[in-house]
């Protein structure tokens, strides 16, 4: 799963990379994703692609985490990812932002200025596409980031992956990318492994489209994909 999944992304890059002088991508930070930034930076495939040209960007932070935090994202990013790749731009989420509206309208402003070539995404236990859980999912979200409210099947995911040992260890409130990220980026790539996640890749996959589950905006989308593994599409009457 994590080696077609990156296969497929490097091939995707590297052609893009020959048409344009610099490519845009956003990127997921979760245990699902470990195996897939594994193969991703191989020296085979990191070879391909020079990441002096790519701009990232990380889908999403818990508010108050400053970027040391062990459960940071973007400490994430950097353990898995950038410190085994030199890209030309990595755009932190600022959780620890004393203003998380002025933090926002910092990262609405950076995406808005070019298009997304790719996001390479996980899919939650409750359907969400970054911290875009159900309660508060829009297809049609006019901004590119803004604060949530992480509902309670997400926040329990995070002690399920271990991420930590309690729930009421895990923060209330996040900075995410919205719905529009992912409809207006020109691909989405999904990895998503484990039995946990096979409701949701089920939902999403072959259930009604809608914000019930966030991860259904996937079947409207043009250029999407997904990556299972078996426990993961256990579910799917395919």
């Amino acid at each position: 799963m994590g080696a077609a999944a990156a296969e497929f992304v490097t091939t995707y890059l590297a052609r893009l990379l020959e048409e344009k002088d610099e490519v845009r991508i956003v990127v997921g930070s979760a245990p699902s994703q470990d195996e897939f930034f594994a193969e991703l930076v191989k020296s085979e495939n990191n070879g391909r692609i020079d990441w002096t040209r790519v701009e990232v960007f990380h889908m999403d932070e818990y508010v108050g985490l400053r970027s040391a935090h062990p459960q940071s994202f973007r400490k994430y990013q950097k353990e898995h990812f950038l410190s085994h790749v030199s890209v030309k731009t990595f755009h932190e989420i600022h959780g620890e932002a004393m203003d998380t509206k002025v933090e926002c309208r910092r990262l609405n402003a950076l995406l808005a200025e070019k298009p997304i070539d790719l996001v390479c995404l996980g899919i939650g236990e409750n359907g969400h596409l970054a911290f875009n859980d159900p309660p508060i999912a829009d297809f049609d979200d006019p901004k590119w980031a803004k604060v949530v409210k992480l509902d309670d099947t997400c926040r329990q995911q995070q002690v399920n992956d271990g991420c930590f040992a309690a729930l009421e260890e895990v923060p209330t409130h996040a900075i995410t990318l919205t719905l529009k990220v992912f409809k207006d980026a020109a691909c989405l790539s999904g990895v998503i492994p484990a039995k946990t996640k096979a409701a949701a890749v089920a939902a999403a996959v072959e259930g009604e489209i809608g914000t019930h589950c966030p991860a259904t905006l996937c079947r409207l989308h043009s250029n999407a994909r997904l990556f299972l593994d078996p426990n993961s599409a256990s579910e799917l009457s395919l």
